[in-house]
Protein backbone atom coordinates (compact mmCIF):
# COMPACT_ATOMS: atom_id res chain seq x y z
CA UNK A 1 0.00 0.00 0.00
CA UNK A 2 1.35 3.45 -0.91
CA UNK A 3 1.95 6.30 1.49
CA UNK A 4 -0.90 8.66 2.35
CA UNK A 5 -0.86 11.96 0.47
CA UNK A 6 -0.19 14.75 2.98
CA UNK A 7 -2.49 17.01 0.92
CA UNK A 8 -5.46 14.97 2.19
CA UNK A 9 -4.81 16.27 5.73
CA UNK A 10 -6.18 19.45 7.23
CA UNK A 11 -4.18 21.61 9.61
CA UNK A 12 -5.66 20.03 12.75
CA UNK A 13 -4.87 16.49 11.65
CA UNK A 14 -1.26 17.38 10.84
CA UNK A 15 -0.89 19.28 14.12
CA UNK A 16 -1.94 16.09 15.93
CA UNK A 17 0.58 14.07 13.92
CA UNK A 18 3.33 16.55 14.79
CA UNK A 19 2.46 16.42 18.49
CA UNK A 20 2.49 12.61 18.43
CA UNK A 21 5.91 12.77 16.75
CA UNK A 22 7.24 15.01 19.52
CA UNK A 23 7.26 18.13 17.35
CA UNK A 24 5.68 21.54 18.07
CA UNK A 25 2.21 21.89 16.60
CA UNK A 26 3.21 25.02 14.66
CA UNK A 27 5.33 22.80 12.42
CA UNK A 28 2.13 21.67 10.71
CA UNK A 29 1.47 25.11 9.19
CA UNK A 30 5.11 25.30 8.06
CA UNK A 31 4.88 21.91 6.36
CA UNK A 32 1.59 22.67 4.61
CA UNK A 33 2.88 26.07 3.50
CA UNK A 34 5.83 24.33 1.83
CA UNK A 35 3.47 21.92 0.08
CA UNK A 36 0.75 24.34 -1.04
CA UNK A 37 2.27 27.84 -1.17
CA UNK A 38 5.73 26.86 -2.41
CA UNK A 39 4.77 23.75 -4.35
CA UNK A 40 7.41 21.57 -2.70
CA UNK A 41 7.17 17.98 -3.87
CA UNK A 42 9.99 16.68 -1.69
CA UNK A 43 10.20 16.89 2.08
CA UNK A 44 13.98 17.17 1.81
CA UNK A 45 13.52 20.67 0.34
CA UNK A 46 11.82 21.96 3.51
CA UNK A 47 14.92 23.67 4.80
CA UNK A 48 13.46 25.19 7.99
CA UNK A 49 12.56 21.75 9.33
CA UNK A 50 14.94 19.50 11.22
CA UNK A 51 16.46 16.55 9.39
CA UNK A 52 14.76 14.05 11.69
CA UNK A 53 11.31 15.55 11.02
CA UNK A 54 11.94 15.57 7.28
CA UNK A 55 12.89 11.91 7.44
CA UNK A 56 9.76 10.98 9.42
CA UNK A 57 7.60 12.91 6.98
CA UNK A 58 9.13 11.11 4.00
CA UNK A 59 8.60 7.75 5.70
CA UNK A 60 4.93 8.54 6.44
CA UNK A 61 3.59 10.69 3.62
CA UNK A 62 3.81 11.31 -0.10
CA UNK A 63 3.24 14.62 -1.91
CA UNK A 64 1.10 13.95 -4.97
CA UNK A 65 1.21 16.17 -8.03
CA UNK A 66 -1.48 16.29 -10.70
CA UNK A 67 -0.48 17.07 -14.25
CA UNK A 68 -2.95 17.19 -17.15
CA UNK A 69 -2.60 14.24 -19.49
CA UNK A 70 -4.09 16.36 -22.28
CA UNK A 71 -4.98 20.02 -22.84
CA UNK A 72 -7.49 21.15 -25.49
CA UNK A 73 -7.59 24.78 -26.62
CA UNK A 74 -10.76 26.42 -27.96
CA UNK A 75 -10.91 29.24 -30.48
CA UNK A 76 -12.02 31.66 -27.75
CA UNK A 77 -8.98 30.90 -25.58
CA UNK A 78 -10.71 28.44 -23.23
CA UNK A 79 -8.53 25.48 -22.26
CA UNK A 80 -9.84 22.12 -21.07
CA UNK A 81 -7.53 20.01 -18.90
CA UNK A 82 -7.90 16.25 -18.74
CA UNK A 83 -6.54 14.52 -15.63
CA UNK A 84 -6.13 10.76 -15.32
CA UNK A 85 -6.34 9.68 -11.69
CA UNK A 86 -4.85 6.34 -10.70
CA UNK A 87 -6.54 3.74 -8.56
CA UNK A 88 -4.82 2.19 -5.56
CA UNK A 89 -4.65 -0.96 -3.47
CA UNK A 90 -7.33 0.30 -1.06
CA UNK A 91 -9.99 -0.06 -3.76
CA UNK A 92 -10.02 3.53 -5.03
CA UNK A 93 -10.95 3.31 -8.70
CA UNK A 94 -8.98 4.86 -11.52
CA UNK A 95 -10.87 7.79 -13.01
CA UNK A 96 -10.66 10.69 -15.41
CA UNK A 97 -11.80 14.23 -14.72
CA UNK A 98 -11.76 17.58 -16.49
CA UNK A 99 -11.11 21.17 -15.45
CA UNK A 100 -11.55 24.29 -17.57
CA UNK A 101 -9.64 27.59 -17.72
CA UNK A 102 -11.97 30.30 -19.00
CA UNK A 103 -10.66 33.74 -20.04
CA UNK A 104 -13.20 36.55 -19.92
CA UNK A 105 -13.13 40.21 -20.83
CA UNK A 106 -15.67 42.99 -20.45
CA UNK A 107 -13.46 45.84 -21.64
CA UNK A 108 -13.05 47.28 -25.14
CA UNK A 109 -9.90 46.23 -26.93
CA UNK A 110 -9.87 42.70 -25.57
CA UNK A 111 -7.88 43.29 -22.38
CA UNK A 112 -8.56 40.31 -20.15
CA UNK A 113 -10.48 40.97 -16.94
CA UNK A 114 -10.71 37.50 -15.44
CA UNK A 115 -9.34 34.02 -15.75
CA UNK A 116 -11.81 31.62 -14.15
CA UNK A 117 -10.92 28.03 -13.29
CA UNK A 118 -13.78 25.52 -13.21
CA UNK A 119 -12.85 22.39 -11.24
CA UNK A 120 -14.47 19.03 -10.51
CA UNK A 121 -15.38 17.53 -7.13
CA UNK A 122 -16.31 14.03 -8.32
CA UNK A 123 -15.47 11.79 -11.26
CA UNK A 124 -18.80 11.67 -13.03
CA UNK A 125 -21.98 12.54 -11.16
CA UNK A 126 -24.87 10.66 -9.63
CA UNK A 127 -27.49 13.43 -9.74
CA UNK A 128 -28.87 12.43 -13.17
CA UNK A 129 -29.71 15.91 -14.51
CA UNK A 130 -30.92 15.43 -18.07
CA UNK A 131 -29.32 18.56 -19.52
CA UNK A 132 -25.79 17.68 -18.31
CA UNK A 133 -23.35 15.43 -20.17
CA UNK A 134 -21.54 14.52 -16.93
CA UNK A 135 -24.71 12.79 -15.71
CA UNK A 136 -24.37 10.27 -18.54
CA UNK A 137 -21.17 9.00 -16.91
CA UNK A 138 -22.92 8.20 -13.65
CA UNK A 139 -20.89 8.52 -10.47
CA UNK A 140 -17.48 6.88 -10.80
CA UNK A 141 -16.13 8.02 -7.42
CA UNK A 142 -15.59 10.96 -5.10
CA UNK A 143 -12.38 12.93 -5.39
CA UNK A 144 -9.96 13.18 -2.49
CA UNK A 145 -9.06 16.67 -1.20
CA UNK A 146 -5.63 16.31 -2.80
CA UNK A 147 -7.27 15.65 -6.17
CA UNK A 148 -9.52 18.70 -5.87
CA UNK A 149 -6.71 21.04 -4.81
CA UNK A 150 -4.37 19.38 -7.30
CA UNK A 151 -6.50 20.65 -10.19
CA UNK A 152 -5.96 24.20 -8.94
CA UNK A 153 -2.22 23.77 -8.50
CA UNK A 154 -1.89 22.30 -12.00
CA UNK A 155 -3.95 25.10 -13.56
CA UNK A 156 -1.92 27.77 -11.77
CA UNK A 157 1.26 26.30 -13.24
CA UNK A 158 -0.28 26.11 -16.71
CA UNK A 159 -1.64 29.66 -16.62
CA UNK A 160 1.48 31.31 -15.15
CA UNK A 161 2.43 34.09 -15.17
CA UNK A 162 -1.22 35.08 -15.63
CA UNK A 163 -3.11 34.79 -12.33
CA UNK A 164 -6.27 32.75 -11.94
CA UNK A 165 -8.77 35.29 -10.59
CA UNK A 166 -11.77 33.09 -9.79
CA UNK A 167 -12.41 29.43 -8.95
CA UNK A 168 -15.78 27.73 -9.41
CA UNK A 169 -16.71 24.21 -8.34
CA UNK A 170 -19.04 23.78 -11.29
CA UNK A 171 -17.24 21.00 -13.15
CA UNK A 172 -17.96 17.32 -12.79
CA UNK A 173 -19.91 16.19 -9.76
CA UNK A 174 -22.12 17.55 -6.98
CA UNK A 175 -19.82 19.21 -4.43
CA UNK A 176 -22.13 18.76 -1.43
CA UNK A 177 -22.34 15.02 -2.13
CA UNK A 178 -18.59 14.91 -1.43
CA UNK A 179 -18.94 17.23 1.51
CA UNK A 180 -15.94 16.48 3.73
CA UNK A 181 -13.41 16.42 0.90
CA UNK A 182 -14.76 19.65 -0.59
CA UNK A 183 -14.76 21.38 2.80
CA UNK A 184 -11.15 20.40 3.42
CA UNK A 185 -10.14 21.45 -0.11
CA UNK A 186 -11.75 24.86 0.43
CA UNK A 187 -9.81 25.19 3.68
CA UNK A 188 -6.58 24.55 1.81
CA UNK A 189 -7.47 26.97 -0.99
CA UNK A 190 -8.34 29.84 1.37
CA UNK A 191 -5.94 29.37 4.31
CA UNK A 192 -2.82 31.49 4.71
CA UNK A 193 -0.76 28.29 4.90
CA UNK A 194 -2.53 27.08 1.74
CA UNK A 195 -3.16 28.94 -1.49
CA UNK A 196 -4.48 32.04 0.34
CA UNK A 197 -7.23 32.65 -2.23
CA UNK A 198 -9.95 35.04 -1.07
CA UNK A 199 -13.21 33.16 -0.34
CA UNK A 200 -14.98 35.92 -2.29
CA UNK A 201 -13.32 34.58 -5.42
CA UNK A 202 -14.55 31.00 -4.95
CA UNK A 203 -18.06 29.78 -5.79
CA UNK A 204 -19.50 26.34 -5.11
CA UNK A 205 -22.51 25.19 -7.12
CA UNK A 206 -25.03 22.71 -5.74
CA UNK A 207 -27.96 21.01 -7.42
CA UNK A 208 -29.90 21.53 -4.22
CA UNK A 209 -29.03 19.11 -1.40
CA UNK A 210 -31.17 21.20 0.93
CA UNK A 211 -30.18 19.80 4.36
CA UNK A 212 -26.50 20.46 3.66
CA UNK A 213 -26.85 24.08 2.53
CA UNK A 214 -27.03 25.72 6.00
CA UNK A 215 -24.19 23.51 7.23
CA UNK A 216 -22.07 24.42 4.21
CA UNK A 217 -22.60 28.13 4.76
CA UNK A 218 -21.65 27.73 8.44
CA UNK A 219 -18.51 25.72 7.60
CA UNK A 220 -17.14 27.88 4.76
CA UNK A 221 -16.93 31.51 3.67
CA UNK A 222 -17.19 31.00 -0.09
CA UNK A 223 -20.05 31.93 -2.42
CA UNK A 224 -22.98 29.59 -3.00
CA UNK A 225 -24.75 28.99 -6.32
CA UNK A 226 -27.93 26.89 -6.49
CA UNK A 227 -28.88 25.10 -9.70
CA UNK A 228 -32.61 25.73 -9.99
CA UNK A 229 -33.63 25.20 -13.66
CA UNK A 230 -37.34 24.77 -12.93
CA UNK A 231 -40.15 26.71 -11.28
CA UNK A 232 -42.61 23.87 -10.44
CA UNK A 233 -41.93 20.52 -8.81
CA UNK A 234 -43.08 18.41 -11.83
CA UNK A 235 -40.93 20.49 -14.17
CA UNK A 236 -37.86 20.45 -11.94
CA UNK A 237 -38.19 16.70 -11.27
CA UNK A 238 -37.90 16.08 -15.02
CA UNK A 239 -34.74 18.16 -15.18
CA UNK A 240 -33.20 17.64 -11.73
CA UNK A 241 -34.26 14.26 -10.26
CA UNK A 242 -33.03 15.13 -6.75
CA UNK A 243 -36.06 17.43 -6.58
CA UNK A 244 -38.06 14.32 -5.66
CA UNK A 245 -36.12 14.17 -2.38
CA UNK A 246 -35.86 17.90 -1.82
CA UNK A 247 -38.76 19.67 -3.55
CA UNK A 248 -38.77 23.36 -4.28
CA UNK A 249 -40.43 24.36 -1.00
CA UNK A 250 -37.75 22.51 0.98
CA UNK A 251 -34.91 23.89 -1.15
CA UNK A 252 -36.12 27.48 -1.01
CA UNK A 253 -36.67 27.23 2.75
CA UNK A 254 -33.05 26.12 3.16
CA UNK A 255 -31.88 29.04 1.02
CA UNK A 256 -33.89 31.47 3.14
CA UNK A 257 -32.10 30.16 6.24
CA UNK A 258 -28.74 31.23 4.85
CA UNK A 259 -27.39 34.23 6.84
CA UNK A 260 -26.27 36.53 4.05
CA UNK A 261 -23.68 39.19 4.72
CA UNK A 262 -24.59 42.75 3.76
CA UNK A 263 -24.44 43.27 -0.02
CA UNK A 264 -24.18 39.53 -0.61
CA UNK A 265 -26.63 37.47 -2.68
CA UNK A 266 -27.32 33.82 -3.39
CA UNK A 267 -26.80 33.00 -7.04
CA UNK A 268 -29.41 30.83 -8.75
CA UNK A 269 -28.45 29.12 -12.00
CA UNK A 270 -31.09 28.52 -14.64
CA UNK A 271 -30.29 26.64 -17.85
CA UNK A 272 -32.50 27.77 -20.74
CA UNK A 273 -34.20 24.86 -22.55
CA UNK A 274 -36.41 25.53 -25.58
CA UNK A 275 -40.09 24.87 -24.85
CA UNK A 276 -39.29 23.35 -21.45
CA UNK A 277 -38.62 26.14 -18.96
CA UNK A 278 -38.21 29.35 -20.97
CA UNK A 279 -41.73 30.82 -21.18
CA UNK A 280 -42.79 34.15 -19.69
CA UNK A 281 -44.87 32.18 -17.19
CA UNK A 282 -41.72 30.38 -16.02
CA UNK A 283 -40.02 33.73 -15.52
CA UNK A 284 -42.94 35.07 -13.48
CA UNK A 285 -42.97 31.93 -11.31
CA UNK A 286 -39.23 32.34 -10.78
CA UNK A 287 -39.86 35.88 -9.54
CA UNK A 288 -42.35 34.48 -7.03
CA UNK A 289 -39.93 31.76 -5.85
CA UNK A 290 -37.24 34.35 -5.17
CA UNK A 291 -39.50 36.91 -3.52
CA UNK A 292 -37.88 38.31 -0.39
CA UNK A 293 -34.47 36.72 -1.10
CA UNK A 294 -31.35 38.71 -1.94
CA UNK A 295 -30.69 36.78 -5.11
CA UNK A 296 -29.23 37.03 -8.56
CA UNK A 297 -30.00 34.72 -11.47
CA UNK A 298 -27.52 33.44 -14.04
CA UNK A 299 -29.36 32.46 -17.21
CA UNK A 300 -27.30 29.75 -18.92
CA UNK A 301 -27.83 28.98 -22.61
CA UNK A 302 -28.05 25.19 -22.96
CA UNK A 303 -24.91 23.70 -24.48
CA UNK A 304 -25.89 20.65 -26.56
CA UNK A 305 -24.09 17.30 -26.34
CA UNK A 306 -24.52 13.97 -28.07
CA UNK A 307 -27.81 12.31 -27.11
CA UNK A 308 -29.18 15.35 -25.28
CA UNK A 309 -33.01 15.35 -25.19
CA UNK A 310 -33.21 19.16 -25.18
CA UNK A 311 -32.58 22.08 -27.52
CA UNK A 312 -31.21 25.53 -26.62
CA UNK A 313 -33.67 28.38 -26.17
CA UNK A 314 -33.40 30.96 -28.98
CA UNK A 315 -31.42 34.03 -28.01
CA UNK A 316 -34.50 36.26 -28.32
CA UNK A 317 -36.33 34.07 -25.81
CA UNK A 318 -33.44 34.20 -23.32
CA UNK A 319 -33.34 37.99 -23.59
CA UNK A 320 -37.12 38.18 -23.10
CA UNK A 321 -36.85 35.91 -20.01
CA UNK A 322 -34.19 38.22 -18.60
CA UNK A 323 -36.37 41.27 -19.28
CA UNK A 324 -39.25 39.76 -17.29
CA UNK A 325 -36.96 39.13 -14.32
CA UNK A 326 -35.41 42.59 -14.47
CA UNK A 327 -38.82 44.27 -14.74
CA UNK A 328 -39.76 42.63 -11.43
CA UNK A 329 -36.58 43.73 -9.67
CA UNK A 330 -34.67 40.43 -9.94
CA UNK A 331 -31.01 40.87 -10.84
CA UNK A 332 -30.42 38.62 -13.87
CA UNK A 333 -27.49 38.12 -16.22
CA UNK A 334 -26.91 35.92 -19.25
CA UNK A 335 -23.83 33.74 -18.94
CA UNK A 336 -22.16 33.55 -22.33
CA UNK A 337 -20.99 30.09 -23.36
CA UNK A 338 -17.25 29.52 -23.67
CA UNK A 339 -15.32 26.59 -25.09
CA UNK A 340 -18.20 24.94 -26.98
CA UNK A 341 -15.96 23.80 -29.83
CA UNK A 342 -13.95 21.59 -27.43
CA UNK A 343 -16.96 20.44 -25.37
CA UNK A 344 -15.79 22.54 -22.43
CA UNK A 345 -18.88 24.70 -21.91
CA UNK A 346 -21.23 24.42 -18.95
CA UNK A 347 -22.84 20.98 -18.86
CA UNK A 348 -20.58 19.46 -21.51
CA UNK A 349 -17.84 17.84 -19.40
CA UNK A 350 -17.75 14.08 -19.85
CA UNK A 351 -14.98 11.54 -20.31
CA UNK A 352 -14.93 7.82 -20.89
CA UNK A 353 -14.19 5.66 -17.87
CA UNK A 354 -10.68 4.21 -17.83
CA UNK A 355 -10.46 0.49 -18.38
CA UNK A 356 -10.64 -1.48 -15.13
Amino acid sequence: MGLADIQDLDLGALETWCADAGEPRYRAAQILSWVHRRGAGDFAAMSNLGRGLRTRLAETFAVGRLEPSHVDAATDGTRKLLFTLPGDATGTRAASIESVLIPQTDRPGGARDRLTLCISSQAGCGMGCGFCATAQMGLVRNLRPAEIVGQVAAALRLAAPEPVTNIVLMGMGEPLANYDAVRLALEVLTAEWGHAISPRRITVSTVGLAPLIPRFIADTRVNLAVSLHGTTDPQRERLVPVNRRYPLATLMAACREVPLARRKRITFEYVMLAGENDADGDARRLVQLLHGLRAKVNLIPFNPFSGAPFAPSPRVRIVRFQEVLLSHGVHATIRESRGQDIQAACGQLAVARPAA
